[in-house]
């Protein structure tokens, strides 16, 4: 892509894209991420889920639903190649609603649509991206957060691999904040706890890139239930 061959000859390039990811791929980014711990808050409230079961149930998380995600992150991504010199809009729309098929519980589908649209919205307020306001404008059903971190990296010149691994981090980041709110959770556990997922997270984003849209696919019912119970909470802390 043309951001990478921009990088590879101008070290500021490279630089400036890299500080760029990091501003993104911060979980204190105002797109309302930390308004959705989707389902994590009805498997807390049931004594399903408990401190100690964390490492184990985020690295099965990661394994299943991240692959997903990590997959449609990098579709997206693609899509961003300035060489094709149109905006791909009918894959666009079609990697969207594929990944609305993949999550069944509405909560959650609703609230990773939330969070893409936000962010796509919170990137183009910070400069002028063309492709990004055609795949907002576009005004697919749904806008899913991977697909639209997948696209807003290749169109400021984040290398693939990068960016997945960008997301995959701030994605399970998020889960980890929820998981502080809803249990006794110390920051110095929490932080652990995501310093040992990080092989995780690169095992994750290296099977993503050997499997295609159509055998992405993964199994969580648990939390699926746990999404599709939440509205029925009498008190609730979260939208998701």
């Amino acid at each position: 892509m043309q951001g990478d061959l921009d990088c590879a000859v101008n070290p500021q390039v490279a630089e400036l894209a890299e500080l760029r990811l990091l501003h993104l791929a911060d979980s204190a980014l105002p797109i309302g991420a930390l308004a959705h711990s989707f389902g994590l808050e009805s498997l807390v409230a049931s004594g399903v889920l408990q401190v100690a079961d964390l490492p184990r149930f985020l690295d099965g998380y990661l394994e299943e639903a991240g692959l997903v995600e990590a997959v449609f992150c990098r579709e997206a991504h693609g899509l961003a190649d300035a060489n094709a010199g149109k905006f791909a809009t009918q894959r666009w729309i079609e990697l969207n609603e594929c990944l609305s098929a993949r999550k069944p519980a509405r909560e959650s589908c609703a609230g990773s649509a939330a969070l893409g649209r936000n962010f796509l919205q919170a990137v183009i307020a910070l400069g002028d991206f063309p492709v990004l306001r055609t795949a907002l404008e576009i005004r697919p059903t749904m806008i899913h957060h991977s697909a639209a971190f997948g696209l807003v990296s290749g169109v400021i010149g984040i290398e693939e691999n990068r960016a997945v691994l960008a997301f995959l981090h701030q994605w399970i980041a998020s889960l980890v904040s929820a998981c502080q709110r809803l249990l006794p959770l110390g920051q110095t556990e929490a932080t652990r706890i995501l310093w040992n997922l990080k092989p995780a997270m690169i095992q994750t984003a290296r099977r993503s890139a050997a499997c295609s849209i159509d055998d992405a696919c993964c199994f969580t019912p648990l939390l699926d239930c746990g999404a599709m119970e939440h509205p029925a909470l009498s008190t609730r802390l979260f939208i998701s």
